[in-house]
Protein backbone atom coordinates (compact mmCIF):
# COMPACT_ATOMS: atom_id res chain seq x y z
CA UNK A 1 0.00 0.00 0.00
CA UNK A 2 1.16 3.51 -0.38
CA UNK A 3 2.32 5.34 2.33
CA UNK A 4 -0.49 8.27 1.26
CA UNK A 5 -3.34 5.15 2.19
CA UNK A 6 -3.96 3.51 5.93
CA UNK A 7 -5.84 0.38 6.88
CA UNK A 8 -8.90 0.86 9.07
CA UNK A 9 -8.50 -0.65 12.06
CA UNK A 10 -10.93 -3.77 12.51
CA UNK A 11 -12.25 -3.44 8.42
CA UNK A 12 -9.97 -5.43 6.60
CA UNK A 13 -11.69 -4.08 2.98
CA UNK A 14 -11.24 -0.16 3.81
CA UNK A 15 -8.48 2.06 3.82
CA UNK A 16 -8.64 5.65 4.16
CA UNK A 17 -7.07 8.34 2.19
CA UNK A 18 -4.94 10.37 4.38
CA UNK A 19 -5.09 13.03 1.39
CA UNK A 20 -8.19 13.24 1.09
CA UNK A 21 -10.06 11.49 4.21
CA UNK A 22 -12.06 9.55 2.20
CA UNK A 23 -12.76 6.03 3.49
CA UNK A 24 -12.56 3.67 0.56
CA UNK A 25 -14.03 0.08 -0.14
CA UNK A 26 -10.91 -2.03 -1.85
CA UNK A 27 -13.16 -5.34 -1.96
CA UNK A 28 -14.06 -4.95 -6.13
CA UNK A 29 -16.69 -7.72 -5.90
CA UNK A 30 -18.81 -5.82 -2.96
CA UNK A 31 -18.32 -2.81 -5.19
CA UNK A 32 -19.53 -4.50 -7.96
CA UNK A 33 -22.60 -5.73 -6.70
CA UNK A 34 -23.64 -2.64 -4.86
CA UNK A 35 -23.40 -1.01 -8.16
CA UNK A 36 -25.61 -4.16 -9.75
CA UNK A 37 -28.13 -3.45 -6.71
CA UNK A 38 -28.34 0.00 -7.53
CA UNK A 39 -29.09 -0.54 -11.40
CA UNK A 40 -31.81 -2.98 -10.32
CA UNK A 41 -33.40 -0.68 -7.95
CA UNK A 42 -32.90 2.45 -10.59
CA UNK A 43 -34.40 -0.34 -13.26
CA UNK A 44 -37.45 -1.25 -10.54
CA UNK A 45 -37.95 2.34 -9.65
CA UNK A 46 -37.95 3.04 -13.62
CA UNK A 47 -40.62 0.14 -14.51
CA UNK A 48 -42.97 1.94 -11.59
CA UNK A 49 -42.55 5.07 -13.32
CA UNK A 50 -43.52 3.86 -16.66
CA UNK A 51 -46.49 1.63 -15.09
CA UNK A 52 -47.58 4.75 -13.60
CA UNK A 53 -47.87 6.67 -16.54
CA UNK A 54 -49.75 3.98 -18.44
CA UNK A 55 -52.54 3.59 -16.07
CA UNK A 56 -52.93 7.63 -16.18
CA UNK A 57 -53.04 7.68 -19.96
CA UNK A 58 -55.63 4.83 -19.30
CA UNK A 59 -57.94 6.45 -16.88
CA UNK A 60 -57.95 9.91 -19.20
CA UNK A 61 -58.79 7.81 -22.25
CA UNK A 62 -61.68 6.21 -20.58
CA UNK A 63 -62.88 9.51 -18.75
CA UNK A 64 -62.95 10.80 -22.72
CA UNK A 65 -65.17 7.48 -23.27
CA UNK A 66 -67.22 7.75 -20.50
CA UNK A 67 -68.00 11.93 -21.54
CA UNK A 68 -68.78 11.18 -25.18
CA UNK A 69 -70.91 8.47 -24.24
CA UNK A 70 -72.72 10.95 -21.63
CA UNK A 71 -72.97 13.21 -24.68
CA UNK A 72 -74.16 10.21 -26.93
CA UNK A 73 -76.96 9.30 -24.39
CA UNK A 74 -78.00 12.83 -24.17
CA UNK A 75 -78.64 13.49 -27.70
CA UNK A 76 -80.50 10.70 -28.17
Amino acid sequence: MDNDVKEVEGFPDLVKDMKTGAVINTNHSAYAAARKRAAAAQAQRDEIRNTTREINNLKCEMHEIKNLLNKLVESK
